[in-house]
């Protein structure tokens, strides 16, 4: 058993604040929560409780799209889509056929996101089994519960980035029944998108679905225009983009679809009678130049929406920066992103998303004591602005602006440091 204190903000929906609050934490879970001065005396003796006080205590981030072989092709210039993904991806990805380059790009993803505040992720490996392999091992061994998948791709890419429809089939099977369900770890079926998949390969994508109904589907639509046209070229029998994953039955609540930028009418409502989750990639889109999400027609049209970063085209691994272009991203729409509403979003929004509400995401007795601890006088520029915050929101406002990997003070698995 330890103690947690400090000023706890968490979303049930709508905000609940403590100023001087504590967590107690025992076998990796919320035991209890409430005011430091109620819970205390009544803590066993001798219990270590780590005081933060003066910062804000939230639910670890959550990013629902992230790209782990990507790390080191981050910040790479001059190029969209289709020509960021032959100059800089693929050649990278390529790397992750060494089984020790895959363990050691695990580790050093995995610090990043901790580093960053963020304590689940829904991450695409490469091609190679073994970069979901050595992925899984590295979280389990540091009790993380992650979301991941081996990509799947047998056309339009090099050569030693492609696998068959019946070996990525095969490969899938295996982790699905080595990882699934095992120490927080959750299997992702990840074609990468309709263009690198032949239909031999969607069809065992959805088969995949169809035998292990827990699992969860991550994949790209509609991220440039360039993309669409290209994808109902090659599957001129559908109706549109997102209707071809559909007639593989792929689609569905447990469904992750990266970017959404320029659906249809149709398209919206095939999402919606789905229940398919938009997953929002501001940073990337903004930075390959692929278009503004348009959150408010999705949100209309009753389109489940989740936050990611999209390292590495997306430009950082802080969900904060993440929600902070996302406020950008509005503005130029003529709305707005309140403060609340963006620290919801990157907490307990996407673990409803996920389906997770019931693990992750708040901070109630028997969620996982996944925490982050954000300091929101970090810089010197930042406690420079805190001087004038007369509220709450307007610090949370000013920390999501400001705010980085440098505001995070610690980060928390399982009621532990993560490391």
């Amino acid at each position: 058993m330890k103690a947690i204190r400090g000023r706890l903000l968490t979303y049930r929906p709508a905000p609940v604040y403590e100023e001087d609050g504590l967590i107690v934490v025992s076998g990796g879970k919320i035991s209890a929560v409430g005011p430091a001065q109620k819970l205390i005396p009544d803590l066993p003796p001798d219990t270590p409780i780590d005081d933060h006080s003066g910062k804000l205590i939230l639910p670890g981030f959550i990013d629902l799209h992230i790209h782990l072989p990507q790390t080191k092709v981050i910040a790479s210039y001059g190029a969209q889509l289709m020509e960021w993904l032959e100059r800089y991806t693929f050649v990278e990805e390529a790397r992750y056929a060494d089984p020790e380059i895959a363990e050691a790009g695990a580790k050093f993803f995995l610090d990043e996101l901790f580093r960053n505040g963020t304590t689940t992720a829904v991450v695409y490996g490469s091609v190679h089994r073994q970069s979901a392999e050595a992925f899984f091992i590295e979280s389990a061994k540091r009790g993380a519960g992650m979301i991941a998948g081996k990509v799947m791709m047998d056309r339009n890419a090099p050569e030693a980035l492609r696998d068959t429809a019946r070996s990525s089939y095969d490969d899938s099977k295996a982790l699905i029944e080595r990882w699934h369900g095992k120490d927080r770890q959750r299997y992702a079926v990840t074609p990468r998108f309709a263009i690198t998949s032949t239909p031999a390969q969607l069809e065992a994508a959805g088969a995949l679905l169809a035998e292990h109904p827990g699992v969860y589907l991550q994949t790209h639509l509609s991220e440039t225009q360039g993309e669409i046209d290209l994808s109902r070229e090659l599957f001129p029998d559908a109706e549109d983009y997102a209707g071809i994953y559909q007639s593989f039955g792929l689609l569905g609540p447990k469904t992750l679809l990266g970017h959404c930028l320029h659906l249809t009418q149709r398209e919206q409502a095939r999402l919606a009678e789905t229940n398919s989750i938009a997953v929002l990639c501001p940073t990337s889109n903004l930075f390959l130049g692929s278009g503004l999400a348009d959150r408010a027609t999705l949100n209309a049209n009753r389109i489940r929406t989740g936050l990611a970063t999209d390292v590495g085209a997306g430009t950082s691994y802080s969900m904060l920066r993440t929600a902070a272009e996302a406020y950008k991203v509005e503005q130029l729409q003529g709305r707005s992103l309140p403060a609340h509403e963006a620290f919801r979003w990157i907490t307990r929004g996407n673990a409803e998303a996920l389906g997770l509400e019931e693990e992750i995401g708040s901070i109630e007795v028997g969620r996982y004591a996944d925490l982050v601890v954000l300091n929101s006088g970090a810089t010197p520029a930042m406690a420079h602005r805190m001087e004038r915050c007369e509220s709450l929101e307007e610090e949370l406002f000013a920390l999501l602006t400001l705010g980085d990997d440098r505001a995070v003070a610690a980060t928390y698995v399982r009621g532990n440091t993560a490391s």
